[in-house]
């Protein structure tokens, strides 16, 4: 078997050039998608069960294309045509992801929608990445592979860089960084076309600038079982290739598990964690149903909707806000209605509507009013509710407007809801509502399930505390997490440069995890979004040798035709910690928090944390190949 020759800079620059694009799009994902699904209306609860999908695909299809791409040979390569495949469809789904709240469904439409673009999406990044790391184990030599796979991981933080700030840029440039309820801002929706576009073109340039080796010159250096040219393809044995892996493909993988874990946590936590801890994001309190109290105070039944109406057609839960069905002036009168609002007394009932107040259906609550002058009304607080029901709210000389057009003077008021307006046993139906048209109020009704309160007064509002994705607040930090993302992006980049330096692969990979450790726990505590630069550095150095290290001490230990095969089935060890993390996530929140609280996700930081130190403590058990040591000293 043939030594590989050296390759040039620029040809080792060029077999991994592709990964910048495909790392644009992997980072708009892992910055977003907690965003994307908050925004929708998903529970902090549920938010790590979304990205199961991701990796759950991807153990299925990294191994598949690895495998099937050692046996396949075309005009076009070996690897090269699933990056193509990969690209074109990362591309398409990268355009419908960010609009899934757009298209006037139903929540859990939206969701649906969003889940399966997520499905997809991650399922073609990781398509169109794997090519570039099975590249770098067919044409390059173990002495170039560490400078290899560090150009890697460069063009891999590059990449992720751009992904990152992408939405805060586009802010600064004017895009909207807020929108309705349930609808992903501009910033986020183009960062997401521009991310697409560059993939593109990064792999064109791929295309022309890398060729790969014909059957027979990579047999003369690769050795293993001939890569026949007339399509015939001899079968891989997977298990049979796991029975025979080197320790090393075990020993890496259990660091791996606890990096991987970790990292699962860092990608869906840290929107709430900045979000609340240095952007203080207010609270609001989502309703996710009705529970029925028997006459031993325990709960009964619970009707659980985001959306519950009476069988009149009275909405008692829209989008998880409890119905206001009017209010108790301070004399005690009830005066039903289903938009309340404050008004200077100056300003006529009717100027409210012709202001540009939409009070038509499904808008169903408070808006609390006040003029401003020479521009008729605004709705305030950064679009959060600032009353409760049955609190009594001083109208401070102002007047009371009742579903724009009566006017009501009274000192003070108390809102009421719909489940306390109700006597004796109600029927109530549970389902989705949405409109096609905000502007008419057009009702749709999906999933109707109709079901029976036989006491309404003995029914309570089942709640959940959450953080106001609408307002300002949760998408400044939205768009500070790309920043916090790029810096460690760029902490990474700098720490990629130094790991060559070191003598030891296995103290480098332990540090830069023990460094990454201390950025997940302090992250989880620090309240100055500026600190965070610090935090989110010292993770990048974890990232850095996550992206380096693995690849190179494995790929130094495997022979033969398989290498393909092995690093598809490597990818398990990514992929699966992941996936236990996204199980546990929901359960380990749960535990952790009070249910009457705000969901306490700054600890899953700090357990994100003890996870990367365990798994520096796991490097201890890795025996690398002695090629790599060899190589690793010159």
């Amino acid at each position: 078997m043939k030594t590989k020759p050296d390759l040039s800079f620029w040809k080792l620059w060029n077999l991994s050039f592709g990964f910048f694009g495909v790392q644009i799009a992997y980072a708009l994902q892992s910055a977003n998608v907690s965003r994307i699904f908050a925004t929708l209306g998903a529970d902090p609860h549920d938010l790590s069960y979304f990205w199961i999908l991701p990796p759950l695909m991807g153990l299925v299809v990294q191994p598949i294309v690895g495998t099937a791409s050692d046996k396949t040979w075309n005009k076009i390569g070996r690897r090269l045509p699933y990056l193509i495949f990969g690209a074109v469809v990362a591309v398409i789904v990268m355009c419908l992801l960010p609009n899934a709240g757009s298209f006037g469904l139903a929540v859990s439409s939206a969701i649906l929608i969003g889940l399966i673009a997520l499905m997809l999406l991650d399922t073609s990044i990781n398509m169109a990445m794997q090519p570039f790391k099975m590249l770098v184990g067919d044409m390059v030599n173990e002495k170039q592979k560490g400078l290899a796979y560090s150009i890697q991981s460069f063009l891999c933080n590059a990449g992720s860089i751009v992904g990152y700030v992408f939405p805060f840029l586009l802010t600064w440039l004017g895009f909207r960084n807020t929108a309705a309820s349930g609808v992903i801002p501009q910033t986020v929706v183009f960062s997401f076309y521009f991310g697409a576009a560059i993939l593109l073109i990064c792999v064109f340039y791929t295309l022309a600038k890398v060729k790969e080796w014909p059957p027979e010159l990579y047999r003369e250096y690769n050795g293993g079982e001939e890569v026949k040219a007339d399509g015939q393809k001899e079968k891989t044995n997977l298990l049979k290739l796991l029975v025979n892996a080197p320790k090393t493909f075990w020993t890496v993988g259990l660091v791996q598990f606890f990096c991987w874990f970790a990292f699962l946590f860092m990608w869906t936590y840290t929107n709430g964690t900045i979000a609340k801890n240095a952007y203080n994001c207010p609270e609001t309190t989502t309703v996710t149903g009705i529970a029925q109290i028997d006459a031993n105070g325990a709960v009964a039944d619970v009707y659980s909707a985001k959306y519950i109406l009476t069988t009149d057609n009275k909405v008692i839960v829209d989008h998880g806000k409890a119905c206001v069905a009017g209010l108790v002036t301070a004399d005690g009168e009830f005066i039903e209605g289903r938009t309340i609002a404050m008004a200077d007394k100056n300003v006529e009932a009717v100027d409210i509507v012709s202001g540009g107040l939409n009070i038509k259906a499904p808008t169903i609550g408070i808006e609390v009013l006040n003029p401003v002058a020479n521009d008729g009304i605004i709705a305030s607080v950064d679009g959060v509710a600032s009353y409760k029901f049955n609190e009594a709210v001083s109208t401070n000389g102002m007047v009371v407007v009742v579903d724009g057009k009566r006017r009501v003077e009274t000192t003070s008021f108390t809102l009421v809801d719909y489940l306390s307006r109700m006597d004796g046993q109600t029927g109530i139906v549970l389902a989705d509502i949405y409109t096609h048209d905000p502007n008419t109020g057009e009702l749709f009704v999906d999933g109707k399930k109709d079901a029976v309160l036989t006491d309404p007064a003995n029914a309570v509002f089942e709640t959940s505390v959450v953080l106001n994705t609408e307002s300002p607040q949760y998408n400044d930090a939205g768009n500070w997490v790309g920043i916090l993302f790029a810096i460690q992006a760029i902490g990474s980049v700098l720490w990629a440069i130094v790991l060559p330096q070191f003598r030891s692969r296995k103290f480098s990979y332990a540090l830069s995890l023990v460094l990454g450790a201390i950025g997940f726990i302090t992250a989880g505590y620090f309240t100055d979004p500026y600190l965070l630069f610090i935090s989110f550095a010292f993770i990048g150095c974890a990232w850095a040798a996550m992206l380096a290290w693995p690849f190179t001490i494995l790929t130094n230990s495997l022979k033969g035709g398989n290498i393909g095969a092995y690093l598809g089935l490597f990818n398990c060890s990514i992929c699966l910690p992941q996936i236990v993390g996204a199980l546990l996530g929901g359960v380990i929140l749960s535990a952790i928090g009070n249910p009457d609280e705000l969901a306490p996700q700054y600890m899953m930081m700090v357990i994100a944390g003890i996870s990367l130190f365990l798994g520096a403590c796991a490097v201890a058990f890795i025996k690398e190949h002695p090629a790599s040591e060899t190589a690793a000293t010159k």
